[in-house]
């Protein structure tokens, strides 16, 4: 007795099934249709914005305008200056953030929200209104984030 030959590739999956790459919610443009992360994939890019151990509390902080070096470290006090002045770093270099420097005695600097970092305040928004989501779903998913 013979097996009938199939008409579809091993890997097809079923006719009915979706696939999430073809999505038109999920990746409305060719950019996100990849199959590994590419550097230019719009999500890939608004992670890595918001990428990085405190990073969010800094834009959110920098949101409601700009703020020094001291001001922020009164906002956030357990966050340690070399990592505050790392992520500020990281952050200008993301063209999200700009200093300013003023003359006098002491110089004084202030950090700015750039067009591209106030463009993050809907994922910020959206990203604490799913991790509430996930905590109502299931207390434990906290213990498995990378905190101290």
């Amino acid at each position: 007795m013979r097996h009938a030959v199939r008409e579809q590739p091993v890997d097809a999956g079923h006719p009915t099934e979706t696939h999430a790459a073809d999505d038109r919610e999920l990746t409305p443009t060719a950019r996100g249709r990849t199959a590994r992360p590419e550097p230019d994939c719009p999500a890939e890019v608004a992670l890595t914005a918001v990428s990085g151990r405190w990073t969010t509390l800094v834009l959110r902080e920098l949101m409601g305008g700009p703020l020094g070096f001291s001001e922020l470290r009164e906002r956030l006090p357990e966050l340690p200056a070399k990592v505050l002045s790392q992520r500020r770093r990281e952050l200008g270099e993301r063209g999200l953030v700009s200093v300013e420097r003023r003359r006098g005695f002491p110089v004084r600097t202030s950090y700015t929200l750039t067009g591209g970092g106030r463009a993050l305040r809907p994922l910020l928004i959206e990203l604490y209104a799913t991790g509430e989501g996930l905590l109502a779903m299931d207390p434990s998913v906290s213990r498995s984030a990378p905190f101290e």
